[in-house]
């Protein structure tokens, strides 16, 4: 997303309304910006007017900090918008979130899965663990897991302790996840401790890695083993399934994982998760009463219907895979000028997310125009920055992001 910045003027409502052309100086912005998308202005008439010191830059500012700054993508607001004509019934009970879950279940091959909408990717996480994870038992998931730092405690405080591996490169190694259950089960004291109750994965991972679908085979039968089910956190599932090098599809999550969610917020929709309960077989089945303790979540949206209509567009003609892949595609083109250019990439991911060690001077040069996403310190001198595109991100920005560079 672009932002062009100046500070809102602070006088009179008929110079608040006077346009940027005012100003000879700065004339010429909207020509060269004429056509794209994510262009904001914000005027400051005050800063502009002539005659008066030049003590403030316009700052042209790009937005490469998360891929969920775009609204929806236009489909997704034109059936928001069609489905406002239209008096539904609630709670997903309607006829467009049945079209939507109808269109998933064809795109996953997995007729007999159970499709529920939810809003938001950790209330999504919350409600499905603590649904598939037994009152006395916790999560195992690796360190880096969205549910172990980036959800303020949600799984904890809905009773469940995550339960950690060590990640490699985001991912988890089913090795050490059957020889942390056997030390689990071989302790003695073991009825006295956190039992293993369900495993969590995410595809593309915190770090933009994917898994392949040997690799999820592998901690689906070691879950299985141990009496687990598999849950495949999909935020991005998206950019991960149209990835460079991905030998998974959409139908083979579904045929691997017991449950798995379609994130859509991160992918094209204003704002949603579709949940799938892909009903193959003993770990996958719908949890009993599973509505109702979507309600005790306080997750139960009433105008379901949204929801549907939007995943409903995602699933006509492949729009949700096909715009999924643009941010790849831009991805892979910034990539390729930060090695080009000698930065030092942190992981080799294929996704959306990019991960770069850059020492602070940098940083602080580029984010004069460019917003970027912080990940971790690796030393007192580098951070690891996040550069992360979008189903939304055109050419011109990462043309304008690579100059930079």
């Amino acid at each position: 997303m672009w932002i062009i910045i100046a500070r809102r003027p602070r006088r009179a409502a008929r110079q608040r309304q006077r346009t940027i052309t005012s100003f000879p100086k700065y004339r010429r912005l909207p020509e060269l910006f004429p056509s794209v998308p994510g262009v904001v202005f914000f005027y400051d008439l005050d800063v502009l007017q002539p005659g008066r010191p030049a003590g403030r830059r316009l700052v042209i500012m790009l937005s490469f900090e998360n891929d969920y700054s775009r609204a929806a993508h236009p489909a997704v607001l034109d059936a928001i918008a069609r489905a406002n004509e239209t008096l539904y019934p609630g709670y997903g009970s309607d006829a467009l979130c049945a079209s939507a879950a109808n269109r998933i279940r064809e795109a996953c091959d997995a007729p007999d899965a159970d499709v529920r909408f939810l809003v938001g990717g950790t209330q999504t996480n919350q409600v499905v663990i603590d649904a598939i994870t037994p009152p006395y038992a916790g999560v195992v998931t690796v360190d880096s897991g969205h549910p172990n730092v980036h959800e303020a405690g949600a799984i904890e405080y809905s009773g469940h302790k995550v339960l950690t591996l060590p990640h490699h490169d985001g991912k988890m190694d089913a090795a050490e996840l059957a020889a942390f259950c056997d030390t689990f089960y071989a302790d003695g004291n073991h009825e006295h401790m956190v039992y293993p109750g369900a495993v969590y994965v995410s595809m593309s991972t915190e770090y933009g890695t994917i898994y392949s679908a040997s690799e999820l085979e592998a901690l689906a039968e070691t879950a299985h083993r141990y009496g687990m089910p598999l849950f495949v956190d999909g935020a991005r599932l998206g950019y991960g399934l149209t990835a460079t090098g991905c030998d998974l599809t959409l139908p083979d999550v579904a045929r691997i994982a017991d449950v798995f969610y379609i994130g859509g917020t991160k992918v094209g929709a204003l704002f949603g998760e579709a949940v799938v309960f892909t009903n193959h077989g003993e770990y996958s089945r719908t949890p009993r009463h599973f509505l109702t303790q979507i309600k005790q979540h306080g997750a139960l949206l009433a105008k379901g219907f949204v929801l549907g209509a939007q995943f409903d567009a995602l699933f006509t003609d492949g729009l949700y895979l096909r715009i999924a892949r643009n941010a790849n595609a831009q991805a892979d083109r910034i990539r390729e000028a930060l090695v080009a250019k000698g930065y030092t990439l942190t992981f080799e991911a294929p996704t959306n997310q990019i991960f770069v060690t850059l020492d602070h001077p940098t940083i602080a040069r580029l984010e004069r125009d460019v917003r970027l996403g912080f990940m971790e310190k690796a030393d007192e001198t580098h951070t690891v920055m996040r550069i992360c595109t979008s189903w939304s991100t055109t050419d011109a920005q990462t043309d304008a992001l690579i100059a930079l560079l």
